[in-house]
């Protein structure tokens, strides 16, 4: 792949959705869809970024984020150095400020960061030289799994351009939903978002989408289901009267699924809560894609670092 392809990109940092424009965000996916073939070869590395550093900085646990990144970078060459909350100086009481300026001067090319403040990633990118790509702040914004959730249904569809995709379940402490909103309907898409009404994040009426609140109406012609995670760390008591009565009215179904589109895809972020958010039999059912999320995951975060770390001159934003 040519250098030049990540000279042409204008962003410093990627930290939300909202800051790309249609044809920034299909060239992100086209672009992965180019190092997805890497990661079928035999020997699934190149030296693309080799001499580059990227530090995984999360302050909050992941599993398939944090390991995504880590795979990205090591598949192109760059040597990536990983830090947790409870292995920084954050638990002796330095401040994020203090941590990242530490960092900057360790000259990396890139820090992915995730952590539990919205805001958190552009409060750090407002304050070092190098690329920051943020890997999930607070309920704001995740926009790498917006993007790998778009390359999974482009993957199967070509297009998302008049389809109809469902957000189930948390919508009001979910990054991903909000990026997803943004994202599905910056490429065409039609988005519906269902849950509990104590689960609508306040003014989502003025969001780009329809609002539901039984599934079974929800449901009803679409040609995705994306579920979401129920974030009970996240959430005050009282918001749901219990994870079985949830799942009874939200849990998503065989049969919701009868009620969609033929062939209608179904996604999770994970990590999944099998018979809560979702059955069993959905999840690992021939029209579940949450596997290949996972592997479109590697592919997007590649090309994430790639057009970063590669961009030229002093004009990226």
């Amino acid at each position: 792949m040519e250098k030049t392809i990540g000279s042409k990109w204008r962003h410093k940092d990627l930290l939300d959705v909202s800051q790309l424009d249609r044809d920034e965000a299909l060239h992100i996916l086209d672009t992965a869809a180019r190092f997805q073939e890497i990661n079928t070869r035999p020997v699934k590395k190149v030296p693309t970024l080799k001499g580059k550093s990227v530090v995984l900085f999360f302050a909050e646990p992941s599993t398939r984020t944090k390991t995504s990144f880590d795979m990205a970078g090591k598949r192109l060459s760059a040597d990536t150095f990983s830090l947790a909350t409870s292995s920084s100086s954050l638990v002796k009481g330095e401040s994020l400020k203090d941590t990242v300026l530490t960092l900057q001067a360790m000259n990396p090319d890139a820090i992915v960061i995730r952590h539990s403040m919205s805001g958190a990633a552009r409060f750090v990118a407002d304050r070092v030289r190098c690329s920051v790509l943020n890997g999930g702040d607070g309920r704001h914004a995740h926009p790498t799994q917006a993007l790998l959730d778009a390359y999974t249904l482009r993957h199967e569809w070509g297009d998302l351009e008049g389809r109809t995709v469902l957000i189930l379940g948390d919508i009001a402490h979910s990054r991903v939903a909000r990026s997803n909103v943004l994202l599905l309907n910056l490429l065409g898409a039609r988005v519906r978002l269902c849950g509990p009404r104590t689960l609508l994040p306040a003014g989502v009426a003025t969001w780009p989408v329809e609002v539901f609140s039984r599934l079974k109406e929800a449901v009803r012609g679409v040609d995705a289901v994306m579920c979401l995670r129920l974030q009970l760390e996240r959430q005050h008591a009282g918001l749901l009267p219990s994870l079985r009565e949830y799942s009874d009215e939200y849990g998503l179904g065989a049969r919701h699924m009868e009620l969609a589109n033929p062939d209608a895809k179904i996604l999770h972020p994970g990590p999944v809560n099998r018979g809560v958010e979702i059955s069993s039999e959905l999840a690992d059912c021939a029209d579940s894609l949450i596997l290949d999320q996972v592997a479109s995951g590697v592919a997007v975060r590649m090309a994430a670092l790639f057009l970063l770390i590669t961009r030229k001159g002093e004009n990226a934003q």
